[in-house]
């Protein structure tokens, strides 16, 4: 992520050992601190990000589909929502980029205002770090017929 004008944030890409140390801002919660995985936040991001209609997939086009369908049937393997999710994260900010393939006929700017507004506001009530910028990369656009399996043998063009 790059930053604009004269103030310089230090963010570290999420991995999943890296945590953030959080201030709630309330001394009276008792002593102690409370460290989140940047990973959370990437998660969170994630599952914002599926909550809104139009959103197809995460990723890019053909071949990063492809790899993850086939991760996706390993036995043993979990889906990550961090796939198409990246996080940096600060001590009181996070910026976010969103790489997604939306469903075909929905209105993109509308759709990536929605993204937005619902990664913003779930991160931000579950973690309190302000979320700075949420940049949305459309890879690619589902197409419902795009997925069959028919072949030419098997659907002749003219008959």
């Amino acid at each position: 992520m790059t930053t604009t004008g004269t103030e310089s944030t230090d963010y570290t890409t999420a991995t999943a050992d890296r945590r953030t140390t959080l201030d709630a801002g309330n001394a009276s919660a008792g002593p102690g601190r409370t460290t989140v995985a940047n990973v959370v936040v990437q998660k969170i991001a994630g599952r914002a990000t599926r909550e809104i209609s139009g959103v197809y997939d995460f990723g890019g086009g053909g071949a990063a589909r492809t790899f993850g369908a086939i991760t996706e049937r390993i036995p043993g393997a979990r889906a990550s929502s961090g796939r198409g999710v990246t996080v940096e994260v600060g001590e009181k900010q996070a910026a976010i980029d969103l790489d997604v393939i939306v469903e075909y006929g929905v209105p993109i700017a509308q759709l990536a205002q929605s993204i937005r507004r619902n990664v913003v506001d779930a991160v931000e009530q579950m973690t309190s770090l302000e979320v700075v910028e949420v940049n949305i990369n459309v890879n690619d656009l589902h197409v419902a017929d795009e997925g069959d399996d028919r072949t030419e043998a098997s659907t002749p063009r003219v008959q």
